[in-house]
């Protein structure tokens, strides 16, 4: 099947292997590039979270416009009607990679994968609003879990940074919403996913660059000492080129699944991220309370996501996860 035909399928039409390998392809990118990135912005201290996004969206801008080019993938071309059909998006979109990217640099990696789980609510509440979906009470008890094991763990950081849970909590939210809308804007007969793709990043790169030069970011990291280090080159241009599988990622598995899947599979990279976070980056402090406040929370992460993907396989029933009425 190629690229557009796929494209052009309902999501409720795809057999479960697509859905699987969306789902995995998504973890996977997601947990690599939380370690690229904490590399480059902690252990070499880049100056600037916005220019790296930066670098992202070029990289992302670049590869699918070659891309169409050879008629590998197709998108629109641009029209007056598209900022409409996309909006909110591209706002959601770079509010969701400057605060990602800023939080990562700020925080320890435990502190920033249980902070993130708060995605999970906020994803669950905007279903049900925008998208009206219902879930179980075992789902909900869950979600509760996960909030209270955060903030046990909160409550005991000795590494507390005000600007990193402000950014981190502000990425929550871009990415709830991002999530959501972009399962209600993905109509294969429109832009389709290359095309959300490409115009969100397309649309937001500029103002983002004015950004970064008015605040003289632009300016740190043309003074940044480590250009000519071969291994942090290495890795400033495999983050550019992760953000881009990581964008692609994510609406390919939107595209396939629900943007609850695609949080669950958010959730399930977040465990092993957490403990991984403890032996590297550095910036982890150990306390017993904050401790078990990770473990509560991973715990209820672990339960919630057994609830959906088993409340997934019944939501053909009505009275399950979805109303399906």
């Amino acid at each position: 099947m190629s690229a557009r035909q796929a494209e052009e399928e309902p999501a409720a039409a795809h057999p479960p292997l697509p859905r699987l390998l969306s789902a995995f392809f998504y973890g996977t990118c997601s947990f690599l590039i939380v370690l690229v990135n904490k590399t480059v912005l902690t252990t070499y201290r880049f100056p600037s979270p916005m220019v790296l996004g930066i670098g992202q969206m070029a990289t992302t801008i670049l590869i699918l416009y070659v891309s169409k080019l050879n008629k590998i993938i197709h998108f629109p071309d641009f029209d007056k009607s598209i900022p409409v059909k996309l909006f909110p998006l591209p706002l959601l979109y770079v509010g969701n990679h400057i605060s990602g990217l800023t939080s990562t640099s700020k925080l320890s990696l435990p502190m920033f994968t249980v902070l993130r789980k708060f995605t999970i609510p906020l994803t669950l509440l905007l279903e049900i609003i925008i998208l009206g979906k219902r879930y179980s009470l075992g789902i909900i008890v869950s979600v509760f879990t996960i909030i209270l094991g955060a903030f046990i763990a909160a409550g005991s950081d000795l590494s507390f940074n005000l600007e990193g849970y402000t950014f981190v909590l502000l990425n929550d939210i871009f990415t709830a919403a991002n999530g959501v809308y972009t399962k209600q804007k993905m109509d294969p007969k429109e832009l389709g996913k290359y095309g959300i793709l490409f115009y969100n990043a397309y649309f937001m790169v500029i103002p983002t660059m004015i950004i970064s030069f008015s605040t003289g970011d632009l300016q740190q990291v043309i003074d940044f000492k480590y250009w000519t280090n071969f291994f942090f080159l290495f890795q400033f241009l495999l983050s550019c080129f992760m953000g881009f599988l990581l964008m692609y990622s994510t609406v390919l598995c939107s595209h396939y699944n629900s943007a609850l899947t695609t949080s669950v599979v958010g959730a399930i990279k977040n465990i092993s991220i957490a403990y991984i976070g403890m032996l590297v980056g550095g910036d982890y402090i150990f306390s017993i309370l904050n401790f078990i406040g990770l473990n509560i929370c991973m715990a209820g992460g672990l339960r919630y996501s057994f609830l959906t993907l088993r409340d997934h396989n019944k939501s053909k029933q009505p009275t399950d996860v979805e109303n399906t009425s």
